[in-house]
């Protein structure tokens, strides 16, 4: 599933992420579930962080646009509404099938 496109963070979002783990003792994974991004990510931040650099992570991408924004979180509905439609389905014909007489 795609998300928001690659380094479209704030400076202060990263800096909170990087707080999760190092002050609030989270666990990578955990602190990935509660910001929906990749632990990778944030490990990423916290060691630019550690070694001084977080402010230079994401300075060559330009910051998204109100518009791109909402077209990444519909893209990423759209992919959650047609996994529910899907599973609905298969639902539908699995209880369809029982109901026919002789088929159990």
């Amino acid at each position: 599933m795609k998300g928001i496109p690659r380094g479209r963070y704030t400076r202060e979002f990263r800096e909170e992420a990087v707080k999760l783990i190092t002050e609030e003792k989270l666990s990578l994974p955990e602190a990935g579930r509660r910001l929906s991004l990749a632990p990778s990510t944030i490990g990423n931040w916290v060691k630019a962080s550690k070694v001084g650099k977080l402010g230079e992570v994401g300075k060559s991408y330009r910051p998204l646009t109100e518009i791109e924004m909402e077209l990444a979180r519909t893209k990423k509905e759209l992919i959650i509404v047609k996994m529910e439609r899907d599973i609905l389905k298969k639902a539908a014909a699995y209880f369809a099938k029982e109901s026919l007489p002789g088929t159990r």
